[in-house]
């Protein structure tokens, strides 16, 4: 695997973690047990799916390709958070309510997945 996979995973679970822990609209489970699993589940989920369809950047871009990078991914990963919403009940004690929170969570891990995707990443040659 290449660094910049495990860099985009790791900022996915990064992502999840801090919206998880930040967002009052995510419900991790009630009991110790059910919050370290649900943060799991979410993180597998968001991970897996960015990794198959990967939206962003492979290396340092100019400002305006980044931002339609961003846009693009925000848009997945708040897809993936939505999904995340419906399986949450099925699979762990995840609960993420409202559209508004789903926007949130998406914007935080796309954030998160970029930051950590392009932290030593080489400038393109002009």
């Amino acid at each position: 695997m290449t660094d910049i996979g495990r860099r985009r995973k790791l900022g996915a679970l990064a992502g999840v973690c801090i919206a998880g822990a930040l967002l009052p609209g995510i419900t991790l489970g009630a009991e110790d047990v059910d919050v370290p699993l649900s943060l799991m589940v979410a993180a597998l989920v968001v991970m897996l799916l960015t990794q198959l369809v990967y939206v962003g950047p492979s290396a340092r871009v100019p400002a305006p390709a980044l931002l339609a990078f961003g846009l693009a991914g925000f848009v997945q990963d708040s897809l993936i958070w939505w999904l995340l919403s419906w399986l949450g009940g099925k699979f762990a004690e995840l609960e993420v309510e409202g559209f508004g929170t789903i926007l949130l969570a998406g914007l935080i891990t796309r954030a998160s997945i970029l930051a950590f995707s392009l932290i030593g990443a080489e400038p393109t040659a002009d």
